[in-house]
Parts: structure tokens; C-alpha cells; sequence
């Protein structure tokens, strides 16, 4: 089933739950791209590793997904029956590790390897403010400003700190800078009630641009993660809090959506 909303999901937004949104829209996005560019062009997904700072309420966000496996030594033919119920191995789950793997798109041209345009979908990590995450996704953004790397950014948070450029302006954006622009940026603006734009995705001479419907991307991800059975509508979304006219129009939203389904 469909979204309640035309075009972003606030819901989604949750910081608990926007690793899977996020490595399932790379994934889409990546699946539609091929298809248009083959056979001249590949697209990769990329992974970006670094570590997290020190700061708790960061910290405890990550899965812990390492674990230590103790075995107790061999028991002897002489052992009584009580060492018998002793387990053959012990597993303790370890704390979180202190970094964040962060995903990302990468166009290259197929023959000389030259790498075209650099796709990236925010995250929680890379958007709080005065991070190691925010501070090394900023490096690399003017790092690629100064190459003839085309550089593609889609926000879909509302939360988070944003690049001083599009701060301010809509409730979700995403925003394109040709390689050979100069400093000319392309600004994609969206609000909460606007469905998502279909963006332009520049390649190298001779091939024309490429086009990206984010909100079908959106939408295949909507449903195959079926998140119309997953997610709470009930609850409040996400911070930051709604201006009230939108708040009551997601409720409307969401009323409505409720009422279709039970029909």
C-alpha cells in the first residue's frame, strides 16, 4: 500500500529507523540509475567508515554487532557431574563499536574509470552538528566543489544541521553543483506537502543528462519494506515538531490513509 502522504513520509524520519530507509533508497536509486546508463556508465555504492565522537546520546544509536566468544577449557575424563552443565561456549555482546558506515553513490565513466558524479543521501550521522561526521561530509563536499565531479546531495531529514547554501528554505531539498558550473549551484526545494521532484543526474559529453523521480524510488521502497504494516502512525512524528497547519494536515493525512485501509 501506498504512503498516506504524496510525497515524503515524516515518519520515516526517525533517526532508529533511518538506516534501513537510507541503505534502501541507495539501493533503489542505484537499481533505476544502472538501468538508464548502461552501457556506457556504472554506478557503485560506496562506503564511507569513520568514527564516531564521544558524545553518548550518538554512541547509543549504534548497534552493537560484535561479539566475544569464550570457550572453557576441555573437560577431563575425571571432571565430576556438576562440570558437565557447564556451557560449551559463552557469548557476550560487546558495546558498540565508536564508527558509523555511511553509504553513498558513485557514477563512473565505464571506460576510463573517471569518476563522474558523486550521489549522497543525508543521514542523522553526517547532519548533527559539530560532529566528526558532519565535519569530514563537509571536507568532502568542498573537496569535490573543487574537481570537475559533478556532486549530488538529497536531504530528506528535517532535522540536522544543513550547508549554509539551503539553510532555511524548505523542509527537504536536494541540490545538484555541475563540475563544470563554476559555483553555480541547482536547488531542488520541497516542503512537507510537495510530492518529490525528479532531479537531473549530469553525466559527461557527449551523453545527455540523466533523470532521477525520487518519488518513485521513494515509493518502491515504501513498498517493499512494507512499511505501511510497520510503521506506528499513532504515535507523534519525528522531531523536529511540525508548524501546527502541518501537523494537522499529516493527522488528516493519516486519518484518511486509515480509513482506506480498513474500507
Amino acid at each position: 500500500m501506498d504512503s498516506p502522504f504524496p510525497g515524503m513520509d515524516p515518519f520515516l524520519e526517525e533517526p532508529s529507523g533511518w538506516t534501513g530507509v537510507h541503505h534502501r533508497l541507495i539501493s533503489v536509486i542505484s537499481d533505476t540509475l544502472t538501468e538508464q546508463l548502461a552501457p556506457h556508465f556504472s554506478v557503485s555504492i560506496k562506503e564511507r567508515v569513520y568514527i564516531t565522537d564521544d558524545d553518548p546520546d550518538t554512541r547509543q544509536q549504534l548497534a552493537a554487532d560484535i561479539f566475544l566468544v569464550r570457550r572453557p577449557s576441555a573437560l577431563t575424563p575425571q571432571a565430576d557431574a556438576t562440570a558437565t552443565a557447564t556451557p560449551a561456549t559463552i557469548i557476550e555482546r560487546l558495546p558498540p563499536a565508536p564508527e558509523v558506515r555511511d553509504r553513498y553513490l558513485a557514477i563512473y565513466d565505464r571506460r576510463s574509470r573517471e569518476l563522474v558524479t558523486t550521489i549522497e543521501v543525508l543521514s542523522p550521522w553526517n547532519k548533527a552538528r559539530g560532529t566528526r561526521g558532519s565535519s569530514e561530509f563537509l571536507s568532502k563536499r568542498e573537496a569535490v566543489f573543487s574537481t570537475r565531479t559533478h556532486w549530488i546531495e538529497i536531504d530528506l531529514l528535517r532535522a540536522g544541521e544543513r550547508p549554509p547554501e539551503v539553510v532555511g528554505q524548505s523542509d527537504y531539498y536536494a541540490l545538484l553543483r555541475r563540475g563544470n558550473g563554476g559555483g553555480r549551484l541547482e536547488v531542488w526545494y520541497v516542503d512537507l506537502r510537495d510530492p518529490l521532484p525528479r532531479i537531473i543526474v549530469p553525466l559527461r559529453d557527449p551523453h545527455p543528462d540523466a533523470m532521477l523521480d525520487l518519488q518513485a524510488a521513494l515509493a518502491t521502497v515504501y513498498a517493499r519494506a512494507r512499511y505501511a504494516d510497520d510503521v506506528d502512525y499513532t504515535r507523534v512524528p519525528p522531531l523536529p515538531p511540525l508548524r501546527p497547519a502541518d501537523a494537522a494536515w499529516v493527522a488528516q493525512c493519516v486519518a484518511r490513509w486509515q480509513s482506506e485501509r480498513e474500507a
